[in-house]
């Protein structure tokens, strides 16, 4: 084991970045597992539920976009390891926070806020984890921090089954703890290099010309949108689907929804990880998954008269054909210098998430528009997703092996 592949990845720097990318997710996911009887609980239910399941969600993904393009800057400017520090703490309070809110204007504060501290930890921890393996091998890095990160939404779907606060406050229990690991003593060695040097380093508004650099930014973008379709639509809306299904609403957990889908992510991240490294092309494996990913969601929306096994079933699948997202945060890191690094690697998974946002709001007005017709008004949201990412991932460049000792000018 000790000359394997894997056991050459299994460092602290790897260790700390899965660890907090498991708490991560357990944050990010656990307000759609207990966000009905949260809030049942503060007296909205029918309408007022309906409208602000979406309009929290939609807080958190602002609060993403944010701190996304906080939390990159800082890495590029500050280190790596600081982000990771301040992003865990940052949503670990925030959800200590979220369990003593007594109305929706305080439950929506706590989200952004919450947002704002998720969105830096996966970015920094890639990055940090990308920059101190060798270039051959760092792909298995990436496969077990996102694989076993994923778990952690797994953890929430379980933990979100008992009363919502004492959930809230477990996940920031969590990520407190994490920073008693001492996450500030790691750093890249890569950006290390970069101190004292006159080096434009965490500046956005480089991401923006000249055109090329630009266009690669935003195809990375684009890889990603899949993603968040199928888990903020397919998945979170999914008893606005099941009617179809022939399923009543009453027959499905979301926490089992939420479980099966995030144990299919957790399995996709990690068959996705191997066949990267094994074929040493990510592009090619980026590509099986959408394809993948198309057919899946097109099954899931057109199946009738199933049992809840079998709709358990399908999230699972759908959610195994989501686990490219190792890779296209891994692909989107590996396109940029040194001195942008952080910034692409925060802000990328951040805009995506973020897109949730504008990809929902699409979903609830076609579906308006095409009389309560959800199906449609998913098909053609889906389609343009689906068409985006084919055509960013034919855009970006080929990445595996590639040296990332280098900035950006």
């Amino acid at each position: 084991m000790k000359n394997h592949p894997i056991g050459k990845v299994m460092n602290r720097a790897v260790f700390v970045a899965a660890i907090g990318y498991f708490v991560d997710l357990y944050d990010l996911i656990l307000f759609n597992v207990v966000k009905e009887k949260s809030l049942a609980d503060l007296g909205y239910t029918g309408a007022a539920y309906k409208e602000l399941e979406v309009s929290l969600l939609n807080y958190q993904m602002w609060g993403m976009l944010v701190g996304g393009i906080l939390w990159g800057i800082l890495g590029d400017k500050r280190g790596r390891a600081s982000v990771l520090f301040g992003s865990i703490l940052l949503y670990s309070l925030a959800n200590i926070a979220n369990a003593f809110v007594s109305d929706a204007d305080m439950y929506a504060i706590c989200r952004f806020v919450a947002g704002v501290g998720l969105a830096g930890e996966l970015g920094a921890g890639i990055t940090l984890v990308l920059e101190s393996m060798d270039k051959e091998n760092r792909g298995y890095g990436t496969m077990v921090i996102v694989t076993l990160g994923a778990l952690g939404a797994v953890f929430a779907s379980q933990v979100g089954q008992l009363d919502w606060k004492i959930a809230y406050i477990i996940g920031g229990i969590l990520g407190l703890l994490i920073l008693f690991m001492r996450v500030q003593s790691l750093e890249s060695g890569m950006f290390k290099s970069l101190q004292g040097k006159k080096v434009n380093q965490g500046n956005l508004l480089m991401l923006l010309s000249p055109s090329g650099r630009f266009f690669r930014y935003l195809s990375c973008i684009m890889i990603g949108l899949p993603v968040w379709f199928t888990i903020g639509i397919l998945v979170n809306l999914s008893k606005r689907f099941i009617h179809n299904m022939g399923i009543e609403p009453g027959s499905i957990s979301m926490g089992s929804v939420i479980m099966f889908t995030y144990l299919g992510l957790s399995a996709g991240d990690l068959l996705s990880g191997f066949l990267s490294q094994w074929f040493r092309n990510r592009k090619k494996v980026i590509y099986g998954y959408l394809a993948a990913n198309t057919i899946l969601c097109v099954v899931y929306m057109f199946s009738r008269d199933i049992s809840v096994e079998y709709f358990y079933f399908l999230c699972f699948m759908l959610g195994a054909a989501t686990g490219y997202w190792a890779l296209f945060v891994t692909i989107a890191a590996e396109q940029f210098g040194t001195n942008l690094r952080s910034t692409v690697a925060n802000t990328v998974p951040n805009f995506v998430r973020g897109a949730l946002v504008l990809i929902s709001s699409a979903f609830v007005y076609l579906e308006k528009e095409f009389l309560g017709d959800s199906v449609i008004a998913a098909l053609v949201v889906g389609f343009v997703c689906m068409a985006l990412a084919f055509l960013g991932t034919r855009t970006v460049n080929e990445t595996f092996g590639k040296d990332l000792d280098y900035i950006e000018e």
